[in-house]
């Protein structure tokens, strides 16, 4: 089962961002820009990858002992601003995050250590907090999609307490499918 373990704003903050993300052209009409549904939008704090039925109570107990060692007050973060990853083909445009990002990334930091702990595979590419919005290619001119990212540079949205963490079951399908397995509180 491939499985991540991420955050998820609120829907306040969501339906503020895709007010903004209906305005891009990777909104418009007529492009298959991949757009990502906002109940998908999450930043993924740790992707594990593919981990076996039998290990999902080991993935459990290292995210209940990394969640149980943060600390007590949430972290406080805004949506903001934007980017891009890759080029041609593989252009991802997201959104970033401000605030106190820096505890969303000793959360991260923790869990990893709990899951190598635990022997447990994860990817180990630095974190990046971000929210992937669209998954446009080539299929938007470089042009839009630089036009994208500087309306993104100039977004913020209202702040949000990240008060739990999710571990989710991803599916590979044309629209990729996310289920929550477990939640931990913060």
């Amino acid at each position: 089962m491939r499985v991540f373990a991420g955050i998820y704003p609120p829907e306040e903050a969501c339906a503020h961002l895709a007010a903004r993300v209906g305005t891009l052209h990777i909104s418009s009409a007529g492009l298959d820009t991949r757009l990502a549904s906002r109940v998908q939008w999450h930043v993924t704090l740790v992707f594990l990858g593919e981990i076996p039925d039998g290990r999902l109570p080991e993935v459990d107990a290292a995210l209940t002992t990394a969640t149980h060692s943060t600390g007590t007050k949430p972290a406080r973060l805004r949506i903001a601003g934007g980017g891009r990853f890759g080029r041609g083909r593989l252009t991802i445009l997201w959104a970033g995050l401000t605030g106190e990002v820096d505890r969303l990334t000793r959360l991260g930091e923790t869990t990893r250590r709990t899951l190598a702990r635990a022997h447990l595979p994860f990817d180990s590419r630095p974190f990046r907090p971000h929210l992937t919005l669209a998954r446009s290619g080539d299929r938007v001119d470089r042009l839009q999609v630089d036009a994208d990212r500087a309306a993104l540079d100039a977004y913020e949205g209202p702040e949000w307490p990240v008060t739990h963490l999710r571990l989710m079951r991803s599916q590979l399908t044309p629209t990729p499918l996310y289920t929550e397995l477990a939640r931990y509180d913060l």
